[in-house]
C-alpha cells in the first residue's frame, strides 16, 4: 500500500499510491509563492527543482544522491531495474482506459510532426492537454479519475490530425470530446454499477458488477488461510454466457511489454547483491512468465526476506485503487537505493512495532500476538514508472496480502529524495491562509515537516502492519468490497494519529515534544475538513480513497467531539477555520474510531463500513467547498505535483560497461516523447 502524494505532500500528498499525512505545501506558514520558494531552493542548492506549471499540475525534478558512490555492479543493477520499470510503461495506459494508447500515440505524432503556428492559444491548449494525458497515464485525471476536458475544439484537433497525417479512429476521437462517454475511470458510487460505470480496462465492456461478484464467489476458496490474490493480474472477458480471465504474462495479454520487463530482470539477476535478492528476482521472472498467483505469493515472501543489500525495487501489478471492485492491480515500479543515514535514525520505529501493537486501543482479539518481519527504511528513488509516475507516492508498505504480512512481515519505505524534492519545489501559503491562529502557524513552521514524516512512518510501518482478521473472515476486498481501500487507509492514518501524540515517541528520541503531534493534528484536521477540497470541481462528491479516508477521520472526530467543543468551527470575515481546543480528547476520539474500523475489518462488517464511508467520507459541503476554491485560487499553488525521472548514460569500452552516469533532464515534454519512442511495446 502506498502513501499518496496528495496527503503526505499534497498531503506531505501521495505514500501509499498507499497512504498519507499532510502536504508540505499545506504545512508551512510562509507566504512565499511556489516560484519564489523554488527559486530560493535552486539558489541554495544549485539544482532546479520546479520546471513548469500548467493546469492543476507542477513538474518537479529529483536528485539521486549517492549514486556515484555505488559499485559498478550496483550501478548496473539500478540501470537494469530502471529499464525493466520503463518497459512496462504502456501497460498502465491500457489498464486505465482502452483508448489511451491510441490517443497517446496520436498526440505524440502531432507534437513530433506539426509544422504550423505554435504560438496560438489553441496550440498552447493542445500542449497542456497532451501533457495532462502524459501526467495521468491517460485521458482521465490521475487523482479524481474524471475525464480531462480539452480547451480546444474538435475541429482544431481534427485539423492537427490531418496536417500531421495522424490516424485516430472515430470511437477514440469521441472519447476525447464527448463528456458523457466513459466520464469516470473509477466509479465508487454504489448507486451506479461499479464496473459498467468505470471506464478502466480491467473488464470487457458490458460486464457488470453482479457478474464479477458471482464469478469470483464461485472460484474463491473461503476456507483457504493463505488465499492467492484472486484476479490481481487478469482482464475479465465474456465467455459465452459466463466470464473468463485473460492473464497478463509473457505469452498472454501485455506479452510484448512483459517480455521486455523479463529481459531486463534477467540482466538484473546477473548483478544481484546477494543470493536472497537473486532468488526473489528469479521468482518475479517466473511469475511474469507464468502468470501464476501462487508464484506471486512465493515471490513476495522471498522479497520480504531479502533485506540485505543497498538496492531494492518494487515491480509488478501492485495496487488495486484503480479497480472499484478491488481485484485488479495496476502496473508500477520503483527502483530505490538505501539512505543509510536516514534509515539508521528510523530503526527504532520497526524495533518497537510490537509495543505499538500491544498498546493499541483496538480490541485485544484483533491484535497480533507477534508482529513479524516489519522493516522500515528511508530510500533514495532512482527510477519510477507505471502507476508511480509521474505522480508518485512518498511512502510504500508491501506486500498487500494480509496473510503474508501476518506470517512473514512487510517492507515499509519512505521516499526521502522525493519528499525533499517536493519540499524544495513548494511554497507554503496554505497554512497561512487556512490556519486560524499565529500559534498554529508557528507550530506548523517549527514542527510540521517532522510531524508529516513521522505520520508517514507510523502509517506505513505500524498502521498497515497492525491488526488481524478474525478466523474464517474473507479478505477485505471480499467483505468490505468497494469500501476496503478507504477503510484500510483510514485505519493506518488513525494508528499514526494515535501514536504521534504518545510520550513513547519522545522516549524513543523520534521527536522533541508533543508539539510535533499537535502540529500534525492541526494539519490533518485542516486538510481533511477543508484544504483537500481544492482538488474537486464544484458539485463533485469525494470518490478517491485517500480523500474519503481523510474526510471520514476528520469529519467523524469533529462531529463526535462537538459536545466537548474538541474541534471548533470558526467563521470570521467570510472565512472558515477549524481550531483544535483539546488535543488529548481528540486523540481519544481517534483511538475510538481506530477501534471501530479495526473491528469492521476484522469481522468483515460491510454495512458498518459502508455507513462510515458514505456518512462521513463522500458528501461535500458545497458552500464550504466554494469558499475553499476561491481562497486556494488566490494562492496560485498547483494542487498536484509529479516528476521528471533521471536518466542513466552507459559508458562502454570494448563492448563492456565500465561506468553508468546519472543525468537530470529538465524538459517534461522531451522525456515523455523519448519514452514514447523507446518503450512503446504495445
Amino acid at each position: 500500500m502506498r502513501n499518496s502524494t496528495f496527503w503526505s505532500i499534497c498531503l506531505l500528498a501521495g505514500l501509499v499510491w498507499s497512504c498519507a499525512p499532510a502536504s508540505t505545501e499545506e504545512k508551512g506558514a510562509d507566504t512565499a509563492t511556489e516560484q519564489d520558494s523554488a527559486e530560493m531552493a535552486e539558489e541554495n542548492s544549485g539544482f532546479k527543482y520546479l520546471t513548469e506549471q500548467f493546469a492543476d499540475l507542477k513538474i518537479i525534478r529529483y536528485q539521486v544522491p549517492g549514486f556515484d558512490q555505488l559499485s559498478l555492479d550496483q550501478k548496473k543493477l539500478v540501470y537494469y531495474l530502471s529499464q525493466a520499470a520503463l518497459s512496462g510503461r504502456d501497460i498502465i495506459y491500457d489498464q486505465n482506459y482502452r483508448h489511451n494508447l491510441t490517443i497517446r500515440k496520436a498526440l505524440e505524432n502531432v507534437v513530433n510532426n506539426y509544422q504550423g503556428d505554435k504560438t496560438t492559444p489553441d496550440w498552447e491548449s493542445f500542449m497542456v492537454y497532451t501533457k495532462r494525458v502524459w501526467f495521468s497515464n491517460g485521458i482521465h485525471h490521475h487523482y479524481s479519475t474524471a475525464k480531462l476536458k480539452p480547451d480546444f475544439s474538435q475541429a482544431y484537433f481534427e485539423g492537427l490530425l490531418t496536417e500531421t497525417k495522424t490516424e485516430l479512429d472515430a470511437e477514440a476521437l469521441k472519447a476525447i470530446f464527448d463528456s458523457e462517454v466513459d466520464a469516470k475511470r473509477v466509479n465508487k458510487n454504489p448507486e451506479i454499477d461499479l464496473i459498467a460505470g468505470s471506464a478502466n480496462n480491467f473488464y470487457e465492456s458490458g460486464v457488470t458488477a453482479e457478474e464479477v461478484d458471482n464469478y469470483y464467489q464461485g472460484i474463491i476458496d473461503k476456507n483457504d488461510p493463505n488465499p492467492i490474490s484472486y484476479g490481481l493480474n487478469t482482464t475479465v472477458m465474456r465467455d459465452g454466457d459466463g466470464l473468463k480471465e485473460v492473464v497478463w504474462k509473457v505469452d498472454g495479454k501485455y506479452g510484448p511489454a512483459i517480455d521486455k520487463i523479463v529481459f531486463w530482470l534477467e540482466k538484473a539477476v546477473t548483478v544481484a547483491e546477494n543470493d536472497q535478492q537473486k532468488a526473489a528476482l528469479e521468482l518475479l521472472i517466473k511469475y511474469y512468465q507464468t502468470g501464476d498467483l501462487k508464484v506471486w505469493d512465493e515471490y513476495n515472501i522471498a522479497w520480504v526476506a531479502a533485506t540485505e543489500g543497498d538496492i531494492d525495487y518494487i515491480n509488478g501489478f501492485i495496487e488495486v485503487y484503480g479497480d472499484a471492485k478491488g481485484f485488479k492491480a495496476s502496473y508500477e515500479s520503483v527502483v530505490q537505493i538505501k539512505d543509510f543515514e536516514a534509515s539508521a535514525r528510523m530503526e527504532k520505529m520497526d524495533q518497537t512495532v510490537q509495543w505499538f501493537e500491544d498498546n493499541s486501543p483496538i480490541m485485544d482479539e484483533h491484535k497480533k500476538a507477534e508482529v513479524k518481519g516489519v522493516t522500515y527504511k528511508v530510500v533514495t528513488v532512482a527510477m519510477e514508472s507505471g502507476d508511480a509516475s509521474p505522480s508518485t507516492p512518498i511512502g510504500i508498505n508491501l506486500p498487500n496480502a494480509n496473510w503474508i504480512r501476518t506470517d512473514y512481515g512487510s517492507k515499509s519505505v519512505s521516499l526521502g529524495n522525493i519528499v525533499n524534492a517536493y519540499s524544495n519545489s513548494s511554497g507554503s501559503g496554505y497554512t497561512d491562509e487556512f490556519a486560524y491562529s499565529e500559534e498554529e502557524k508557528a507550530r506548523s513552521k517549527e514542527h510540521g515537516e517532522l510531524g508529516s514524516k513521522l505520520h508517514t512512518a507510523l502509517h506505513e510501518v505500524v498502521g498497515h502492519a497492525s491488526g488481524k482478521l478474525n478466523e474464517g473472515v474473507g479478505t477485505p476486498k471480499e467483505t468490505l468490497k468497494n469500501y476496503a481501500s478507504t477503510l484500510e487507509e483510514g485505519r493506518a492514518d488513525l494508528v499514526a494519529l494515535y501514536y504521534i501524540m504518545d510520550q513513547k515517541m519522545i522516549d524513543l528520541g523520534l521527536m522533541p515534544s508533543l508539539e510535533v503531534g499537535k502540529a500534525e493534528y492541526d494539519g490533518y484536521i485542516r486538510n481533511g475538513l477543508m484544504v483537500q477540497l481544492r482538488r474537486l470541481e464544484p458539485g463533485e462528491l469525494i470518490e478517491e480513497d485517500h480523500m474519503r479516508n481523510r474526510q471520514l477521520v476528520a469529519g467523524w472526530a469533529y462531529e463526535k467531539g462537538k459536545a466537548d467543543n474538541v474541534i471548533e468551527r470558526i467563521d470570521e470575515n467570510g472565512k472558515t477555520y477549524f481550531r483544535i481546543n483539546d488535543y488529548e480528547k481528540l486523540r481519544d476520539l481517534f483511538g475510538q474510531l481506530l477501534r471501530e474500523i479495526q473491528r469492521i475489518k476484522s469481522e468483515g462488517d460491510y454495512e458498518a463500513g459502508k455507513a462510515l464511508v458514505e456518512n462521513y467520507g463522500v458528501q461535500v459541503d458545497q458552500e464550504l467547498h466554494a469558499q475553499v476554491l476561491e481562497r486556494a485560487e488566490k494562492l496560485g499553488i498547483a494542487p498536484y505535483g509529479g516528476f521528471i525521472n533521471p536518466s542513466y548514460e552507459v559508458v562502454e569500452e570494448n563492448g563492456e560497461i565500465v561506468d553508468i552516469k546519472v543525468m537530470y533532464p529538465e524538459d517534461f515534454t522531451e522525456q515523455m516523447l523519448g519514452y514514447g519512442r523507446a518503450y512503446s511495446f504495445l
